[in-house]
């Protein structure tokens, strides 16, 4: 299995227009940032998590070219807004990709993208064809085991995922008890940290590694960035097997079967 962060950075993206700080300006290219997103590598298969604004451009940068399910942790337009660009995988494989979430998540993409599913809508340059299917419980998708996990968007309850061994938790701000029984000791746990202040919706830093103590990965990644974060100076401030993700990141594990 292989874990490429496609985007790690929050609703704005990094830079952030206008913004002159020395993030935004900055000639690092780990802090270019966009929309958090997630490509899951398993056996010749290519899983998303969410479509983000950004990605035509991660698609490409990634050279993706197929697209096999795609799993929603929410309906916030940061997350689902490059949903379209599913078409493009649609002509490449010839088929219908299925979508997974939580119910309201999949009433929430049915009722904005409506003209996917309106049988007398202009087609245009086509529409995507998709089957949206709500997650109720663990399930396996091309032989891959997939355990949604309840978590907490402010008073929002929305979904995290656990992957095998990889735990996935963008914009996170709490935690049911049943939920942290299935993120214990993984792998790698990948959790959003917003920025340095508390927020009322995302974990702020200190809360993630709070987290990231209490579960006890073997290595965490934190996503969902905001530009309050310079790459180098934070990693270096980091505990040890912790650190900010960048776009491109990818982690490989050996298959141990």
């Amino acid at each position: 299995m292989k874990i490429t962060i496609l985007g790690c950075g929050t609703s704005t993206g990094v830079p952030v227009v206008g913004c002159p700080c020395n993030v935004c300006v900055s000639k690092d290219p780990r802090n270019f940032r966009t929309r958090a997103s997630l490509l899951v590598e398993w056996k010749g298969r290519n899983f998303l998590v969410d479509t983000a604004p950004d990605l035509h451009m991660q698609a490409l940068a990634m050279k993706l070219r197929r697209v096999d399910a795609v799993f929603y942790t929410h309906g916030h337009a940061d997350h689902i807004f490059g949903l379209d660009e599913l078409r493009v995988f649609n002509f490449i494989q010839g088929g219908v990709i299925p979508i997974y979430g939580r119910p309201e998540t999949i009433e929430q993409i049915r009722r904005i993208f409506d003209y996917i599913w309106d049988p007398g809508a202009p087609l245009g340059g086509g529409k995507p064809m998709l089957e949206t299917r709500v997650l109720d419980g663990k399930v396996e998708v091309f032989g891959l085991p997939v355990q949604p996990v309840e978590i907490w968007h402010g008073q929002q309850p929305i979904t995290g995922y656990v992957f095998d061994r990889v735990g996935y938790l963008t914009d996170c701000s709490g935690l049911p008890e049943p939920s942290r029984a299935l993120l214990q000791e993984k792998e790698l746990l990948i959790v959003g940290a917003l920025r340095h202040r508390p927020h009322p919706t995302h974990f702020h830093l200190q809360a993630a590694l709070d987290l990231i103590a209490e579960l006890k990965p073997r290595r965490a990644l934190l996503t969902h960035l905001s530009h309050s974060f310079d790459y180098q100076k934070t990693c270096a401030e980091l505990p040890a097997g912790v650190e900010l993700a960048y776009d491109g990141q990818a982690v490989e594990f050996e298959d141990r079967s």
